[in-house]
């Protein structure tokens, strides 16, 4: 510590103690004798011994250091420290020499642990690679396979530090580098794994520090061959914790299996009658019954599963559980004082319903049970006395039983996962994994704490002893000088444990032997025995406590329990009831004892027990090589990426890992051969190696060289001090960084020449390949170029010829086309001519024929009444001129002739007239009855009102087809709005255009400049000429100036050429663009055309649409007036005799003459909205081909525009021509080529706007795109509306048809029989052409043949309407006729 203080100074980085994070870095302030005063690195002052200070490493490595014997400042804040960094890093293992620290990271790290990691470190030496479980594994095997001596590796720890899964990661390494399968294909590290559910069940319980902490030691031997493969294996156990069975503290619980059983499904519990662990006097003493996050139900079947694993039958399972419910049962047994002195009985029929209960589960006697706990026999030599127990011998002799029957159960199931696992007898290598608590020390410690820290004890004796032997030994046989290693000695605290007859062990036995021995007296025996012991301390105000220094610190012993806890001999009692039981399996865990064991039993205890089972394992431990692995736990919270500072290093203070640093870093902690340290170091002094092959003195100049001092040779070993290591690692890795600069130097140097010459000789000969490929490219392209012109010659003919046939054929197809389609309206034509003319002669035909009818009827009435004037004349002449009887008689007779013919023909018309009124009466008859004729309008009313109905239907479909067309009027508003967007689109264009023509005008101006500079330079040229006859040395100069001019007239020829090209190319995109613009005028014509059929498709829509509102307001009126005509025939039959109602009829008829007349109003309506329709769309379909000629404007703008820049250079080609002429004036070539300069600006101007007029025509074509799907889909819409009109027309025309048919039907019958009434009653005022004679005597009314000359209102009507519109039947069909088409 002296050499440590000695290095700080003011302004030193050093570490001080810390309450809350053990230690904090910070810097010196102030030092003041042996008081110093800290800043510490979160701002606090702390004034503190000097002593108590610690220097901090500075230079220290990012990852920590591997081996913490390498530090420079070996002391506790140091190891704490690179603890913590490496723990940061997810670096879990470190070296402290030969030992191992793993800190539980409490988290999964897969990658650490896997297939590739274990192959990684199989063979490799220890050290060479980072620390590692695998690492210590492995030296053991090694160690075991060369050297033949078993070794054993010691995992220590407190609970929940990661022993057990350190032990697996030991039992993974050695089977795989064992390289054995066990049965089944069971790895011997998976049949151990298999038994630890069992083993955990029985053996582990939660304790203050882990909620499942083995309360057993563990020392799992795995055997080996001769040839170092795997041949058997075994699990041996040590110190189980038997006290806890009756006897556990708050917040402490019970062994597993005990919650275990309680928590099994209902019919286990039933079968055991068990209940509640509340209702346990072994588990009711803690508040503590259930583990978060463990299902106590799930891991009884987990551990049932186990159980068949292993091998162990149904049969022993029920067994090993009716023991476990029996302890519980058991320990519920409560005693009283009973008659006699000093003796006991059962408390309460609960007692012995428990006691019942355990009887049964152990097959024993219930009487002998109870004998058994009441009573003791005493065997004297005269005879065998009974006595009885008091009610606390009586709970001691309870808990005994419990506890017996606990440990025989554990040990039973430990032979039985051995036997399941399989040993090698003849093995006499092995590798042993001890897994066993570490040190504790809590608030309340008992006597279970005590067993425990006094195996800590003995095991860190045999570390210590070990660490300190194996260092002596080398020191020893390497010959070297050196000083005997002080180190903390714990064998007196061995002696104050365990020493005969003194110890504390041999007092509590010697306690636990008398009867009347209480806490109290036992304690005052240790205060007494052990008063000047220097380990032994008495607390003060404390009456049954003892302290002991353990070699981890001071731990506080309540002493209260010691003596319960401690008592552990077999009663014989016993031993005699359960080995007569009658269940085999708990007969067989208390076998016979020997007769001399019988006669001479001893007292045994825990403590004893305890003792020889620790000699034991000590033993075993001596005699193989050990090694050490101590798990710390950084947390209590049990979280990942926690490190506690003050809880680990309360763990390194107990798990002796400071002390065995101190005692390594006193000697030499590091030791290396000649080889290996020459082999690693060498390169600082290469000299040394070359001069001399003394191994001894190579490594001691090494060493000289790098300025180490304190080292040791020995004979064949370098031994260096604690930091040594690290200086010369070090210089090393200086060495090699300098070396590896310079190496990496040259070798880059090496490199880039190697790579500069290889580019050299590339680049020449690539010059050569390019020079060669540029002249045969020069000559392909020219003879390309004259094939090109006459393929391009051949291929445009050719193109031209194609497309002129395809025009033909395009032609002709279209010719034929339309011809067929004329062909097609011609026969269509003449066929309704055909028709029409038909209809014409049928309807002519007829009419003449009526006419013919009445003129012949009209004819024979007048004939009737001039002969019958002739006949009176010629009677009254007969008469006065008849003198002559016999003329008069001839004349008599002749009147009686015409008198019986005239008589018969009156009875011919009595008798029709009798007919006539009498089918009167029967028509009266059956109106007054309300005959079939009513109920046949009634049906005709019912008819015209589902026609209606349906009328109705059709006109909401209408309707509906109306909104679509609005919709498609819409889309046509949309359409008209894209066309305004365009129009603007031109309107940019235009004003690109004007800018366009400016700058053709200003290049228009600069060629007129040029050409008067030209002119100018003629003249001056003429001027050059008349002095031609001067000197010949002028002449020379000048014919070499005119040469250095006409080279460069040459490079601006070549310029202008080379322009020329550019400008041709620009002037062909500028014909592709002008093309491309054209198919788009194209496109858009033929969107126009298809807006135009939409358009007359709708209008054909509204047509049929107004042709169906007027076919629905005719077929109202039509029906009216059948109804009312129906009405008028029944009311003339019932009132024939009333000449008024004539005129209200004529009156009805005038209405409907004026309804008509408003319908006919309404259909002109219709047509003048219809005539507005098409004006809109006519003005629409301008307004298209306004832009249309906008758009050619714009095409033959752009045109103009690509045209400039050609004529542009063609000009400025011929300037440059001309100017060759002129070689006299150089600063008129320059201004040429600032022309041409500016010339190439424009062009690459004119190719932007080419550029964006592309961009725009894609737009454009973009925007046809939309158009065109948008015109698609009201084309689509219109057709589905044609399809429901045509659907609408068709069932309307059908539905008209009959109903119209049905009303004249009715009509005709109704008003024929009016008027024939009115014939019969002499009516003159009928419209009919009935046939009457004023003249005449008689009236003779026509046949009924005639009726049909009677025309109905309603044919009246229509005749009247003829002439200016026909609106009837014939005319709706021929209507329709026209509508279908249209249509198709």
């Amino acid at each position: 510590m002296q050499a440590t203080t000695e290095k700080i100074t003011v302004g030193s980085q050093v570490w001080v103690a810390d309450p809350s994070v053990a230690w904090i870095d910070g810097e010196m302030l102030k030092i003041d004798g042996t008081e110093a005063e800290i800043r510490t690195s979160d701002g606090k002052k702390v004034v503190t011994k000097l002593s108590k200070v610690y220097p901090k490493e500075m230079d220290y490595p990012d990852g920590g250091v591997d081996d913490m014997t390498k530090l420079s400042y070996l002391h506790e804040p140091g190891v704490l420290h690179n603890l913590a960094i490496r723990y940061e890093r997810d670096k879990l293992y470190t070296y402290t020499g030969n030992i191992l620290i793993a800190v539980n990271p409490f988290q999964s790290l897969p990658h650490l642990y896997d297939a590739h990691m274990m192959e990684k470190y199989k063979g490799a030496e220890f050290g060479d690679l980072s620390p590692h479980v695998f690492a210590i594994a492995e030296i053991a095997f090694r160690e075991m396979v060369n050297g033949g001596k078993s070794n054993s590796i010691l995992v220590s720890g407190e609970s929940g530090a990661g022993k057990t899964e350190t032990t697996k990661m030991l039992m993974r390494y050695l089977a795989h580098v064992g390289g054995h399968k066990g049965t089944e294909g069971r790895t011997v590290e998976q049949q151990v794994l298999e038994s630890n559910p069992v083993l955990e069940a029985f053996g582990n319980a939660k304790t203050v520090r882990n909620n499942n902490s083995s309360r057993f030691g563990k020392f799992v031997e795995i055997q080996f061959d001769k040839r170092g493969r795997i041949s058997g294996a075994a699990i041996r156990t040590y110190l189980l914790e038997r006290s806890r069975v009756c006897q556990i503290s708050d917040p402490e619980r019970n062994y597993h299996c005990f919650y275990l059983l309680c928590a099994a499904p209902p019919e286990e519990v039933k079968k055991y009658k068990l209940g509640d662990p509340t209702s346990f006097h072994y588990l009711n003493q803690s508040n503590c019954y259930e583990l978060v996050g463990v299902n106590d139900a799930h891991d009884y079947l987990a551990t049932r599963r186990a159980m068949d694993t292993i091998g162990i039958s149904q049969k022993e399972q029920d067994a090993i559980f009716r023991v476990v419910a029996s302890i519980l049962h058991l320990g519920n047994l409560e005693f009283s004082k009973g008659e006699e002195i000093d003796s006991a009985i059962l408390k309460d029929e609960k007692s012995k319903f428990h006691l019942q209960v355990t009887a049964e589960l152990l097959m024993c006697d219930l009487h002998a049970l109870e004998d058994s706990l009441l009573k003791r026999l005493m065997v004297t030599p005269e005879e065998v006395i009974k006595r009885s127990l008091d009610p606390q011998g009586a709970t001691v002799s309870r808990d005994s039983l419990a506890k017996t029957l606990y440990s025989r159960l554990f040990d039973w199931l430990v032979d039985k996962i051995n036997v399941s696992i399989g040993q090698d007898s003849k093995s006499n290598s092995l590798i042993g994994v001890l897994d066993i608590y570490g040190f504790e020390s809590f608030k309340t410690n008992s006597f279970e704490q005590f067993c425990i820290n006094f195996t800590n004890e003995k095991l860190q004796q045999h570390f210590n002893q070990h660490v300190l032997r194996m260092q002596q030994e080398i020191y020893t046989k390497e010959e070297i000088d050196w000083s005997y290693i002080e180190f903390v000695d714990n064998k007196d605290i061995l002696d104050l444990i365990e020493k005969k007859p003194g110890g504390i062990i041999a007092l509590l036995d010697e306690a636990c032997m008398f009867p009347k021995s209480t806490p109290d007296t036992f304690s005052q025996k240790l205060y007494q025995t052990f008063q000047t012991h220097r380990r032994f301390i008495k607390p003060k105000l404390a009456r049954s406590d003892f302290i002991i220094a353990h070699y981890a610190g001071e731990v506080h012993y309540q002493s209260d329990q010691f003596l319960d806890k401690n008592k552990d001999y077999i009663v014989p009692e016993h031993q005699d009831l359960l080995s007569a039981s009658k269940c085999s399996f708990v007969a067989g865990l208390f076998p016979p004892l020997h007769q001399d064991a019988t006669k001479h039993s001893k007292f045994s205890s825990i403590g004893s027990r305890f003792k020889v089972q620790l000699q034991q394992l000590m033993e075993t431990l001596n005699s193989t090589q050990p090694h050490y692995i101590r798990c710390v736990k950084p947390n209590n919270l049990l979280k990942p990426a926690v490190f506690e500072n003050v809880n680990v290093i309360h763990q390194l203070r107990y798990g002796g890992v400071l002390e065995a640093i101190r005692i390594s870093c006193a000697g030499y902690p590091t030791n290396k051969n000649f080889t290996d340290f020459i082999n690693r170091f060498g390169l600082l002094d290469p000299e040394v190696l070359r001069l001399n092959k003394d191994k001894k003195y190579i490594c001691r100049k090494i060493l000289d060289t790098a300025g180490i001092r304190g080292y040791q040779i020995g004979k064949t070993k370098v031994f260096l001090r604690a930091g040594h290591m690290a200086a010369l690692d070090a210089r090393r890795a200086e060495k090699i960084t300098a070396s590896v600069i310079v190496i990496q130097r040259m070798t880059r140097s090496y490199l880039i020449r190697k790579r500069f010459l290889a580019m050299a000789n590339l680049a020449v000969a690539l010059q050569t390949l390019c020079r060669g490929t540029l002249a045969a490219k020069v000559y392909e392209d020219a003879r390309k170029r004259i094939v090109s012109t006459k393929i391009q010659s051949n291929f445009r003919r050719y193109t031209l010829r194609s497309s002129y046939i395809r025009l033909g054929h395009a032609v002709v197809l279209i010719q034929a086309g339309l011809r067929a389609m004329a062909a097609r309206y011609e026969l269509r034509y003449r066929r309704r001519h055909k028709a029409a003319t038909t209809l014409q002669a049928i309807w002519r035909g007829h009419r003449d024929y009526t006419s013919y009818k009445k003129l012949t009827k009209a004819t024979i009435v007048t004939q009737c009444g001039w002969r019958g004037k002739v006949a009176r004349r010629e009677l009254q002449r007969l008469k006065m001129a008849a003198r002559d009887t016999g003329a008069l008689k001839q004349a008599n007779a002749k009147l009686e002739m015409q008198v019986k013919e005239l008589t018969q023909r009156l009875e011919i018309q009595i008798r029709l007239k009798t007919e006539l009124e009498e089918a009167l009466h029967a028509k009266e008859h059956e109106v007054v009855t309300k005959g079939s004729d009513v109920e046949k309008i009634d049906s005709l009313t019912a008819e015209v009102e589902n026609l209606l109905a349906l009328l109705e239907s059709e006109r909401q479909r209408v309707e509906e087809y109306g909104e679509k067309y609005a919709e498609a009027q819409k889309t046509i508003a949309i359409m008209s709005s894209e066309e305004t967007e365009r129009k603007a689109l031109l309107e940019s264009e235009r004003q690109r255009a004007d800018k366009s023509e400016k700058k053709y005008l200003e290049a228009l101006e600069t060629i007129e400049k040029m050409k008067l500079e030209v002119t100018e330079r003629k003249i001056e040229l003429a001027d050059g000429l008349l002095t031609k006859e001067n000197k010949s040395a002028s002449e020379v100069s000048d014919e070499a100036l005119s040469f250095s001019e006409t080279e460069k007239i040459d490079k601006l020829a070549s310029e202008l050429e080379k322009l020329k090209a550019l400008s041709e190319s620009e002037r062909q995109r500028a014909k592709g663009f002008q093309k491309k613009f054209s198919e788009a005028l194209e496109t858009i014509e033929i969107m126009h055309a298809k807006l135009e059929e939409t358009e007359r498709r709708v209008l054909h829509l509204q047509q049929t649409d107004r042709r169906t509102e007027l076919t629905e307001a005719m077929l109202a009126k039509e029906t009216e007036s059948a109804k009312e005509a129906s009405d008028r025939g029944l009311s003339v039959v019932k009132e024939s005799d009333d000449p008024a109602r004539i005129e209200n009829l004529t009156a009805e008829v005038e209405k409907i003459k004026v309804l008509l007349e408003s319908e006919r109003q309404r259909a002109d309506e219709s047509e003048i909205k219809y005539a507005k329709a098409l004006e809109s769309i006519n003005i629409m379909r301008l307004k298209l081909e306004e832009t249309e000629r906008k758009a050619d404007l714009e095409d033959q703008v752009l045109g103009k525009e690509n045209g400039h820049p050609m004529e542009a250079s063609y000009e400025a080609l011929s300037i440059g021509k001309k100017t060759t002429v002129s070689v006299d004036d150089s600063q008129n070539i320059q201004n040429l080529n600032a022309q041409v300069e500016k010339l190439t600006a424009l062009v690459e101007s004119e190719r932007q706007r080419a550029d964006e007029c592309e961009k725009k025509y894609t737009e454009a074509l973009e925007s046809n795109v939309i158009k065109r799907q948008k015109f698609e889909e009201t084309e689509r819409r219109v057709l589905q509306l044609q399809d429901a009109l045509n659907r609408m027309i068709y069932s309307m025309s059908d539905q008209f048809s009959e109903l119209k048919s049905m009303l004249c039907a009715s009509s005709s019958s109704s008003v024929a029989s009016g008027f024939v009434m009115r014939d019969g009653f002499g009516d003159a005022t009928s419209t009919s052409s009935d046939i009457t004679s004023n003249d005449s005597d008689f009236t003779f009314p026509p046949p009924n043949s005639t009726a049909p000359d009677a025309v109905s209102p309603q044919t009246t009507v229509n005749a009247h309407s003829v002439p200016e519109k026909q609106s009837g039947s014939r005319n709706w069909v021929s209507d329709r006729e026209g509508a279908f088409d249209d249509v198709f």
